[in-house]
């Protein structure tokens, strides 16, 4: 990173993340907004629920494969060459998937979308991480997490008017003027990438990765389908990615595709420890928040939308967490926003509450998940150095990935379980019940986290 002491953001600082974060918001709108569509597509496309949630899973396997990757290509080609090449696949998978003339195209072409989408957010981590320098990242975080907020709140909208009122085709021809501007912005703005390293690419290292990523979250997104782990589709790919993970950290390579190094920093390994273990009780209630509106009080899914909003509008109020993590360091903060976090998901474990005291729920809930995963993303780039950030952008990209994946998967068990020993209301209380637990311990990594950002005793000593 750079040596810079200035604590504020420039104006150029500012004009980088605002072109970054426009080509963040395509990826982010499209997935919100397929979701939506996906019964629509079902039934303009004439297949069954099964084979069409494939546009979805299709999407989640191939971005679980390109992340591995990410890191060797920023170092190896650059990180602008890297992310305009990601923008111009996602746009180019969003424009096949909008002349799609059966499921099975629609399908394949979604793969090309997941490529360019599981390029972005590493990269994006990288080239901001490398500009901000070590006292700017929380604040610097604030700003280009702003599409994880807007998304989700846009998403449903959009997709709603999309679906509603024009060809279903739209909710992916809807990307290109994002993705043109973006390129567009990014080839005049992002500077020249520093000389490309010569690595070689780890190719026995990707043969083990990618398909474990994918053998992993495939099992795991089967969970819910299939009533529990103890099926044969669930266990035989999440057996098979176990072997291949567990043989991709015992080879030994010079040049690896992901540098498990990073794991004898301190703070990096805490981090990622507490991104795998949010997604159980954080991000695998998101979940379950939508389905408790719909099949707890029986709400459209127009309304859901609209009544998730209070959670982005949270999420927007705690913008600040990354200023203050800067100052005080990611430990308070983590503790802070699981608090919150833990605070605002308990009412949805009594039935019978109020949407008022929801909402208010919502708001307070959102504001601990924001604060969390600002403070955790410093956390985890605190106390690296600049050759290491590419590999560490993957990294946490995957624990990510893997911990919300393992977070629905479970829950889904423990939802479907009370489905059959109780009334619905009961099974999305006693559930939420188990996320906010699940919340709780989430604090325990974080007590590792350093009390004060850059503490030197977090960096690795051996």
């Amino acid at each position: 990173m750079t040596t810079t002491t200035t604590t504020t953001l420039d104006r150029g600082l500012l004009k980088l993340a605002a072109v970054l974060v426009l080509g963040a918001l395509a990826p982010l709108l499209d997935s919100t907004i397929v979701t939506v569509a996906i019964h629509t597509l079902g039934v303009e496309l004439h297949t069954s629920v099964s084979t069409v949630q494939w546009v979805s899973t299709a999407y989640l396997l191939a971005l679980a494969m390109a992340v591995p990757i990410t890191g060797w290509s920023a170092n190896r080609f650059g990180a602008k060459r890297m992310w305009i090449i990601a923008l111009a696949l996602f746009l180019i998978g969003s424009m096949l998937c909008g002349v799609a003339w059966n499921i099975g195209s629609l399908i394949a072409f979604r793969v090309i979308q997941g490529i360019g989408g599981g390029l972005m957010l590493p990269i994006l981590q990288t080239i901001l991480l490398r500009a901000a320098g070590r006292e700017r990242i929380g604040r610097l975080m604030a700003v280009v997490t702003l599409p994880v907020v807007i998304g989700p709140i846009l998403g449903p909208v959009i997709g709603g008017v999309l679906v509603g009122h024009l060809d279903w085709r739209w909710i992916f021809y809807v990307n290109a003027p994002i993705c043109i501007a973006a390129i567009a912005f990014a080839a005049r703005t992002l500077k020249p990438d520093p000389e490309p390293t010569a690595a070689t690419l780890d190719v026995p290292g990707l043969l083990l990765v990618s398909p474990a990523l994918a053998g992993i979250i495939y099992g795991l997104s089967q969970v819910g389908d299939r009533g529990g782990f103890a099926h044969i589709s669930v266990l035989l790919p999440l057996i098979l990615g176990a072997i291949l993970l567990v043989a991709f950290v015992l080879r030994r390579t010079n040049e690896p595709l992901i540098d498990l190094g990073l794991f004898r920093t301190k703070s990096f390994t805490a981090s990622t420890a507490l991104m795998f273990l949010t997604g159980f009780g954080l991000y695998g209630a998101m979940l379950l928040l939508p389905l408790f509106y719909q099949q707890a009080r029986g709400e459209t899914v127009t309304a859901v939308g609209l009544l998730l909003v209070p959670q982005g509008i949270g999420s927007l109020i705690a913008r600040t967490a990354g200023g203050l993590t800067d100052r005080i360091g990611p430990r308070l903060v983590v503790l802070a926003g699981i608090v919150l976090t833990t605070i605002g998901t308990i009412p949805f474990a009594f039935a019978g509450t109020s949407y008022w005291v929801l909402g208010v729920a919502l708001v307070i809930r959102g504001a601990g998940l924001s604060s969390v995963n600002l403070a955790v993303m410093v956390g985890a780039f605190r106390d690296l150095e600049p050759v290491q950030i590419p590999h560490a952008s993957s990294t946490t990209r995957i624990m990510q990935q893997l911990g919300g994946a393992f977070g629905a998967a479970t829950l889904a068990v423990v939802l479907q379980s009370q489905l059959k020993s109780g009334t619905v209301s009961t099974a999305y209380a006693h559930s939420l019940a188990w996320a906010i637990g699940f919340t709780v311990i989430a604090a325990i990594p974080a007590l590792f986290l350093g009390a004060r950002s850059g503490d030197a005793s977090q960096r690795a000593t051996g």
